[in-house]
């Protein structure tokens, strides 16, 4: 049986959370006392896993064995030490020091997570597992050629990030009779919640992607404006790669449409909660914007929003957090640049 989280285990997951994100070291404080840790915590198992992805000196079967260790680490049936002492002669100086601090203290951060409750812990196993498995198929089949279909897209997207909007609806659910309501519904806007915010992230990150050999564009998009995803090349401007570019901001803001009804869908009270969704969605769209007005960037830095944009997004959007209908007003002048190429419906 895993030893009982202590004191020093939570001390340091507030600490250590601070050196790997600090987007979620600043909105995970503005959630309800009673989700600040598991959420902190589920943010952190994402990150191990991250970690193990993302360092090259590991090769395919290497990454495949560490996470799937790692997911039996998260389910109690392996423990966190011998996942943790077998992964760090393995990792390279690319990874960054905090982050090699984190798989050192790996046993805090699973003590922490078997204190949790059952439908908790469930949430965060489930999310692990399935974020585990597509983090490895993608890996191995990644290339410069790009994803083959809008539709691989959307299965890449729910992988690494709609499986984390679902854990949180989970976790939101368990937390409050109120939210769990309205759970079916909240589990079918997370997936596009989650889907929104990665897709930005893949379309900023497009040329650091490439550079690890990786393009997660669809090409039938790009093909429909008869451009070829394998002839892509940084500083090369190409009619054909912005109109692409366009349809994916566009089909991005859709989905961030639906992350704000996602959170218009929470109760009023609750503005902790939204204030944690609502900070994200902004600075989204805020990115969005610079990648729209940047069409032919060479480097993920030229479409970063400034801190004062981030300041005022939390601002605003706390402000009127509680307000539904100021909310869908901030949102239409936010994004009234972006183009609107998104067709899909999501029934509420």
């Amino acid at each position: 049986m895993p030893t009982s989280a202590t004191l020093d285990d939570f001390q340091y997951q507030n600490h250590i959370l601070q050196g790997v994100s600090r987007t979620f070291a600043l909105t995970i404080p503005q959630l309800p006392s009673e989700l600040r840790q598991v959420i902190g915590n589920a943010y952190l198992l994402c990150r191990i896993i991250d970690t193990v992805e993302d360092d090259n000196a590991l090769d395919a079967e290497q990454t495949r064995h560490m996470v799937e260790m790692f997911s039996d680490v998260v389910s109690g049936q392996i423990s966190a030490t011998q996942f943790s002492e077998m992964l760090l002669p393995l990792l390279s100086n690319q990874t960054i020091p905090a982050e090699r601090d984190l798989i050192t203290h790996t046993g805090a951060v699973i003590r922490i997570t078997h204190s949790f409750n059952s439908a908790q812990r469930q949430a965060l196993e489930r999310c692990v597992s399935i974020m585990g498995r597509g983090m490895i198929f993608y890996q191995e089949t990644a290339s410069l050629a790009g994803l083959p279909t809008l539709e691989e897209m959307d299965r890449y997207c729910y992988h690494v990030a709609g499986v984390v909007g679902e854990m949180l609806t989970e976790l939101f659910c368990d937390y409050s009779a109120t939210i769990n309501k309205y759970r079916s519904v909240l589990m079918k806007l997370s997936v596009s919640f989650g889907q929104g915010l990665q897709m930005t992230n893949i379309l900023k990150d497009i040329w650091e992607d490439r550079k690890r050999g990786a393009c997660w564009l669809p090409q039938d998009i790009f093909r429909e404006y008869d451009f070829d995803l394998r002839s892509l090349e940084q500083g090369y401007s190409d009619p054909g790669f912005r109109a692409g570019l366009c349809k994916l901001i566009g089909i991005a803001r859709g989905h961030l449409n639906d992350a704000l009804t996602y959170t218009c869908l929470l109760p009023e009270n609750e503005t902790g909660i939204r204030r944690f969704c609502l900070w994200a969605i902004g600075m989204a769209v805020l990115t969005l914007n610079k990648l729209n007005a940047n069409l032919d960037f060479t480097i993920g830095s030229q479409v970063k929003i400034s801190r004062r944009s981030v300041r005022a997004t939390i601002i605003l959007t706390s402000l009127f957090a509680s307000q539904n209908w100021a909310l869908h007003r901030i949102f239409m002048l936010a994004a009234r640049k972006l183009p609107n190429t998104d067709t899909r419906k999501i029934t509420i």
